[in-house]
This record gives structure tokens, C-alpha cells and sequence, in this order.
């Protein structure tokens, strides 16, 4: 499996957790993905990384405001197209 492959698995797995309400166990594993998700796309193109810059603001506004379900939207779908959209 791919590292994309696995970080993609992990925004799925996580969001699934702030879902289901697990929010402190959601939250350990959602440091893992961005850090991961830094690392992938630290090589994209110039102009993905202010979208990559926007993305992680408006997930941590969603964590700032104990918002698990709009947190677990930017995961699973704006993040993953992000990290889709840089694949080779």
C-alpha cells in the first residue's frame, strides 16, 4: 500500500471515529494524518499548497469549536481531494 493509499485510509478511519463521537481517540490519530498529509504534500506543485494551507485552518477552526461532524467532512472529503489531486 501506498503512503497516499494509507494516509487516504487513515482521514477515512479518523473521520469515522469523530462520527461515531470518539473524539479523543479521533484527535490522536488526526496529528498522525496531517503530519503525514505535511509530508505528502510538501512536494505538490506551488499551487496546491495554499489550498492545502486553507484546508488545515478550517479543519482546526472545526476542532476549535468541538465541531467532530463538520471536522470529519473536511477529512474525508476536502482533504482526501487534495491529497488525490497531487497523486501521480
Amino acid at each position: 500500500m501506498s503512503a497516499l493509499a494509507k494516509c487516504i485510509s487513515a482521514c477515512r478511519h479518523c473521520a469515522g471515529l469523530f462520527r461515531l463521537g470518539r473524539d479523543v481517540e479521533a484527535a490522536l490519530i488526526m496529528v498522525d494524518v496531517f503530519d503525514e498529509a505535511q509530508q505528502l504534500l510538501s512536494s505538490a506543485p506551488q499551487d496546491v499548497q495554499p489550498s492545502w494551507a486553507q484546508v488545515l485552518t478550517h479543519m482546526l477552526a472545526c476542532q476549535e469549536r468541538q465541531d467532530w461532524l463538520g471536522l470529519a467532512d473536511f477529512m474525508e472529503y476536502e482533504l482526501i481531494d487534495l491529497l488525490e489531486s497531487v497523486q501521480v
